[in-house]
């Protein structure tokens, strides 16, 4: 793995087993858009969330199998229709925020798996942010460490904007603790939808803190 990878946008770091992350912010928002590419040349891109031609840019001339949207929120799907378009990529979101999106090919549920060049990553749904929202986990071979593409659902200092919904916060405090912080251990890093990435072992001390908060 790549040693100068800060987290910080534009950066690209390796994988493992052949497959190479490569991260950019696009947009007012600043949305941080992923693309996983292949040692074979297959591409997946996470969030095609605004500023198309700079996305087509960085996808070349190799193409792009697939597009996961992590959510329905339009500022992670603004370049959505016009990169399908131009590359002739499934479209992939859960099945509970599709219909938001301004084109969908395949829906997901909770512990689907998608690919890029036979490197699989699970899909874990998070319901909170949005009622569809979804994190992709990668496992590097062997074993190695797993990275979570966790959208807006978890950022470095707390968990995604529930606008003050009780009900939201707690659904979304609850998926975060148990199906990421229970679950996988503390080197594994995350690349949420905007600002620099984390580790859990980072966020892990304040999770009861942002509980007791309420956002």
């Amino acid at each position: 793995m790549t040693t100068d990878y800060t987290g910080e946008a534009p950066g690209t770091r390796d994988l493992g087993g052949g497959l190479t992350l490569t991260k950019v912010s696009v947009g007012p928002m600043d949305n941080n858009a992923y693309l996983l590419t292949d040692a074979g040349g297959e591409q997946l891109l996470i969030d095609a969330a605004n500023d198309a031609p700079a996305l087509l840019k960085l996808i070349g001339d190799g193409g792009l199998a697939t597009v996961v949207t992590t959510h329905q929120h339009q500022d992670h799907w603004f370049a959505l229709a016009e990169v399908v378009a131009a590359t002739g990529a499934a479209s992939l979101a859960h099945e509970a925020d599709a219909g938001a999106l301004p084109v969908v090919t395949r829906t997901l549920r909770d512990g689907d798996t998608v690919e890029v060049g036979g490197h699989r990553l699970e899909v874990i749904h998070v319901v909170g942010h949005t009622p569809g929202s979804i994190v992709l986990a990668y496992q590097e071979p062997g074993g190695g460490r797993v990275h979570l593409f966790t959208g807006d659902s978890l950022f470095p200092g707390g968990v995604g904007n529930t606008r003050g919904v009780r009900e939201n916060f707690e659904s979304l405090i609850d998926d975060v603790e148990h199906k990421l912080f229970d679950r996988f251990p503390d080197d594994t890093w995350f690349y949420p939808g905007h600002g620099k990435d984390s580790t859990l072992g980072a966020e892990r001390p304040a999770v009861p803190q942002w509980r007791d908060r309420g956002w």
